[in-house]
């Protein structure tokens, strides 16, 4: 399908997670199924200091083409700077983030603090593509609060600049997960933008809430981002595929594991880090609970390992809770 000027392999796309998007679990996205893997946020001014763990972000493999990069900003020309940055390092598009509701984030007016500029949010859209030549795309929540949605404007303007296609989070910064997604504004973005694909997220947890914003919605594409978390086999099933076996996933959890300590490098934090991930693959498994409570005792690969070899070879998976998105709490234990 295309996406704007982008030519994809599927209209369901991995959404950027801090923490989450990095290569390895990208690298399965796309391999599952996943049309598009942009990176988590990265910081422009990391990159233009050429911060080294800043750097780390952009690593990718061949699979991942078109490879994009996720940026956040909140001046047009550092953001430009950034960009060439980042394509120098082998990106094929950009996208810009006027979603995260972090603090750090949008206290230096990056991220949701963009929704309130709608200016300013395109001049940092036209200055990536000018520097670059590359397609920009760009997230965005459907306002700071309740009382300010102005996601129609800051589309409209995004537009003007030449945006290659504008993905919807349609719940606002002071709402952050909670709540619902209101699909009724992605509707409305897609009638409102001439000439834009529209990408729908939000609230996305199982093939069939996906086909429902697709015909409720309109939207060109959907994002998913929770849903992924420990089944990256979505994107699989959402082309009709068959969901994993035993087999299948304890094979996948060990690769991903394996491929992780690799992208880090250290034993250490690679292990303490995969600790979300061991508990996004378990959930919904018999005797998940015990298993997270060994998994989050050790610090060992090899220990840590073995462990999971012999829980996800054997582990039974429950019946489907309905819905349910991941929680987020549940990495930590």
């Amino acid at each position: 399908m295309q996406l704007g000027p982008l030519s994809l392999s599927s209209p369901f796309l991995l959404a950027p997670m801090a923490g989450v998007s990095e290569e390895p679990f990208r690298v399965l996205a796309r391999e599952l199924g996943a049309g598009l893997a942009p990176t988590e946020l990265v910081s422009a001014a990391g990159l233009v200091r050429a911060s080294a763990r800043t750097a780390k972000y952009l690593r990718h493999a061949d699979s991942e083409r078109p490879f994009v990069v996720q940026l956040f900003g909140g001046e047009p020309e550092s953001m430009a700077r950034a960009a060439l940055l980042a394509k120098d390092a082998g990106a094929d598009a950009l996208d810009i983030n006027l979603g995260c509701p972090v603090p750090k984030v949008t206290k230096s007016g990056a991220g949701s603090a963009l929704l309130a500029d709608p200016g300013r949010a395109a001049a940092i859209v036209r200055a990536c593509r000018e520097a670059t030549g590359l397609p920009v795309s760009a997230k965005l929540r459907s306002g700071w609060d309740a009382r300010h949605l102005t996601f129609l404007e800051v589309a409209g303007a995004l537009e003007e600049a030449g945006v290659a296609f504008v993905a919807l989070h349609p719940r606002t910064r002071a709402q952050g997960y909670s709540g619902r997604a209101d699909w009724t504004l992605i509707a409305k973005l897609r009638r409102a933008l001439r000439r834009t694909p529209v990408v729908g997220n939000g609230d996305v947890a199982s093939p069939s809430s996906a086909r429902a914003m697709i015909e409720e919605t309109g939207c060109d594409a959907v994002m998913v981002g929770r849903a992924a978390l420990g089944n990256p086999w979505i994107f699989r099933e959402l082309s009709g595929g068959a969901p994993p076996d035993r087999e299948e996933r304890r094979s996948l959890v060990l690769r991903h594991f394996d491929a992780h300590l690799a992208f880090v490098g250290r034993e250490l934090p690679a292990v303490r880090e995969f600790r979300r991930h061991f508990g996004w693959y378990s959930r919904g498994l018999e005797g998940s609970a015990a298993f997270r409570c060994q998994v989050n005792q050790l610090s060992g690969a090899s220990e840590v390992r073995r462990l999971a070899e012999r829980f996800f070879a054997a582990a039974e998976a429950r019946p489907r809770d309905g819905d349910a998105l991941p929680d987020l709490a549940i990495a930590y234990g």
